[in-house]
């Protein structure tokens, strides 16, 4: 409910942004074109842009994008490293990629298993591409487990192997746990110990504190360049926006 409500605050401001750019522009024309502008000039200024706005409607949603853009840019450059450094192996692709792909996820999210075959397409078709996983368990109990095990196994270096295995599990329990951890080279008790760790707690904290300041409220979500993204992309769609990136950078 936050997050939505920080959205729409956004929006509006985006709407006020719009009224206020309109009206220096409509200001400056008079002053720059007609100095000597009468009322009744100025309500045919006024007028051609009000019509004009109201025909070209697209002009408010692109406001209200690059404005959310440019604050979740700022919010992202202060909290580089909260965002883009990996948990010990929670990554893949590139080390040294010139752009890095953030997804937040949760174990019990389906749109989130169907997107691992797309990731895997980019990283295939962009090598300088690299791709950091961030757990996101908002969907239920279980996610925070699966997301704890997760972090323990990132840290035992085998995420991918685990996440993959995870995955392909089915639904998240305490035996597919143990099974996608076995499946990765892990013993499950010693697993289930190191996900009791302050510092998984931590992580996951700092995971949900900042999705909350990116306006993120659902899963995948993705970070990319200045933007963050939400629901399940096609790789059509992850190329485009590693592109812009790029073109950011």
């Amino acid at each position: 409910m936050i997050t939505r409500l920080s959205q729409s605050r956004l929006a509006l401001t985006g709407l006020f942004v719009l009224a206020a750019l309109i009206g220096a522009g409509i200001l400056f024309a008079m002053q720059t074109w007609l100095p000597g502008a009468s009322g009744g000039d100025r309500a045919r200024i006024e007028a051609v842009v009000h019509d004009y706005v109201l025909d070209h409607p697209e002009l408010i949603p692109q406001a209200i994008q690059r404005l959310q853009d440019r604050e979740t840019g700022r919010v992202i450059a202060a909290n580089k490293a909260a965002i883009l450094t990996p948990v010990a192996s929670a990554w893949m692709g590139n080390p040294k990629g010139d752009v890095t792909v953030v997804e937040y996820f949760d174990y019990n999210c389906g749109f989130c298993r169907a997107s691992l075959p797309t990731i895997a397409a980019l990283v295939k078709a962009d090598p300088n591409v690299r791709i950091v996983f961030r757990e996101l368990p908002v969907l239920s109990e279980e996610s925070g487990v699966a997301a704890r095990w997760s972090l323990a196994a990132a840290k035992a270096g085998k995420f991918n192997a685990f996440h993959e295995a995870l995955y392909a599990g089915g639904p998240i329990t305490e035996a597919s746990m143990a099974a996608a951890a076995r499946v990765a080279g892990l013993d499950p008790a010693a697993i289930a110990k190191a996900a009791q760790a302050p510092a998984i707690d931590a992580e996951i904290r700092t995971n949900l504190a900042m999705a909350g300041q990116l306006g993120v409220n659902g899963t995948p979500a993705w970070v990319i360049g200045n933007r963050v993204l939400s629901g399940a992309m096609t790789l059509d769609q992850m190329r485009d926006a590693v592109a812009d990136a790029r073109k950011q950078s």
